[in-house]
């Protein structure tokens, strides 16, 4: 790196300590935060190890008893019982209801998940075995952690931000894959004609990944589906998403802990934030990148703080324009793989092993969010935040 830029990075870093968008100071490091997230974490995994065989399914809250799919739902939840598997919702109403009351009536587990929302939640009279959340990210992780297989019937924010979580996390090679079963082909065809057509025009999505899920119509298909599927063996050291190793909380819990006191110390001080998010595919010929180029100069003439995923395209293009304005460029990823990559153009970075805490720390911050195109990482990201300021 030549010397010129290197004297610029380090006049910038200084520039972080100092940094006009600082002054409405904001302080994440609340102790007892932390405490209770790890407590959530624990509790979720020594419930969860309970289970065997597990099923989650995901739908809307808002279908009645008598909607269709709701009907559906109620099938499939008894196939599976009946199999010997566990069903596994969050708890509520509508599809998640109408899956447990299946596993329920067939004498089966049936599982639920609950949260604590200000609006519409509730456990439903189905549930066998329940354990409620606070934190929105810890329930989620553990509806992701233990599941065999994966159902999403139609739904709205929340069921395409699980989904496209579930996806991404398959296709980073952070959870183990699964068989995935979208119900409903009116509702999830377009999903899918978005994905190949829109995302895969830039690189982001292929055929081959969308191909892995299974599109079905009826229960009965549904179950054809899922009903070999094997159940996961246990893995002490590899999904990050899983903290329960032969009959204790596996010793990473205290890696997730350590994650969670360096991020919230990361983002302290930062009040005045943007997060860009897109694909890393974009080319830098691309009126995307050009784009992102001038947003975050724009930005740090404006005095924001600049945060995106710290890596190439969309991320690159962003911290360069905000490097390049004089104003401060912050990525927070991750190692995926083992591998720390980050682009030229951040005064200060912070690269995590777990997503969930990952994304935790990005949004703390954050006044505004900007996205760009991109691809299952993107989705992923922009319905967890609808489903957030939604809920």
């Amino acid at each position: 790196m030549e010397e010129k830029t290197i004297k610029k990075m380090e006049e910038q870093t200084k520039i972080a300590l100092t940094f006009p968008g600082m002054k409405e100071f904001s302080d994440y490091r609340d102790t007892w935060r932390i405490f209770r997230i790890m407590a959530e974490l624990v509790e979720g995994q020594n419930f969860l190890a309970t289970l065997k065989k597990n099923v989650a399914v995901f739908g809307s809250t808002r279908f009645s008893s008598q909607h269709k799919y709701c009907k559906e739902t109620v099938k499939l939840g008894k196939f599976l019982a009946k199999d010997g598997f566990t069903v596994v919702t969050g708890g509520g109403p509508g599809i998640m209801e109408a899956a447990n009351k299946g596993a329920f009536d067939a004498g089966g587990e049936s599982v639920g998940l609950n949260i604590q929302l200000p609006f519409e939640q509730r456990i439903n009279p189905y549930v066998k075995k329940s354990v409620a959340f606070y934190y929105f990210f810890t329930r989620k992780v553990m509806l992701v952690s233990p599941s065999d297989a994966f159902v999403f019937f139609p739904g709205g924010f929340g069921t395409l931000d699980e989904f496209f979580e579930i996806v991404d996390l398959m296709d980073q090679g952070v959870i183990t894959e699964a068989p995935v079963v979208l119900v409903g082909k009116k509702f999830w065809q377009p999903v899918l004609d978005f994905l190949n057509n829109q995302c895969g025009s830039i690189g982001s999505v292929t055929k081959e990944k969308t191909n892995k899920w299974f599109l079905a119509d009826t229960a009965d298909e549904a179950y054809k589906h899922i009903k070999d599927a094997k159940e996961k063996t246990e893995m002490c050291d590899i999904e990050p998403n899983s903290f329960y190793c032969r009959g204790n909380v596996d010793w990473k819990i205290f890696r997730v802990m350590a994650e969670l006191v360096e991020g919230f110390e990361f983002v302290t001080g930062f009040s005045n934030a943007v997060t860009i998010l897109g694909t890393k595919r974009v080319e830098k010929d691309s009126v995307f990148y050009q784009s992102a180029y001038n947003l975050g100069m724009e930005l740090a003439k404006k005095k924001y703080t600049v945060v995106t995923g710290g890596k190439f395209g969309t991320a690159e293009a962003a911290n360069k324009g905000a490097f390049e304005g004089g104003g401060v460029s912050l990525g927070i990823g991750m190692k995926i793989g083992g591998k720390r990559e980050v682009n030229a153009y951040l005064t200060k970075s912070i690269l995590f092993d777990f997503p969930f805490t990952r994304k935790l720390i990005m949004t703390a911050p954050t006044k505004a969010f900007v996205f760009f195109p991109g691809g299952l990482g993107s989705m992923h990201y922009l319905f967890e935040i609808l489903t957030l300021i939604q809920t």
